[in-house]
């Protein structure tokens, strides 16, 4: 089955901390909704610009997209 990684952006001094934040709620909705989530992480890019990711499955995206609105996703290989 194909993965896509889901991505939301922040931006702004604290946007590493909020980053961490998402992802726990991130963790706590997947376990709720019994979604298949994976790698969910951040990754910071500079004091001013980080994201909060997940992995899931092509057939989750439009349930994850419609109640989370994540900024982009992509096709994980």
């Amino acid at each position: 089955m194909a993965k896509v990684k889901l991505i939301w952006e922040f931006r702004g001094p604290a946007a590493k901390r909020t980053a961490e934040h998402h992802c726990i709620h991130l963790n706590d909705f997947i376990k709720l909704e019994r979604i298949d989530g994976e790698a969910i992480k951040v990754e910071a890019f500079s004091e001013m610009h980080a994201n909060a990711s997940m992995i899931i499955n092509q057939d989750d995206v439009p349930f994850m997209r419609a109640k989370l609105k994540p900024h982009r996703g992509q096709l994980v290989k």
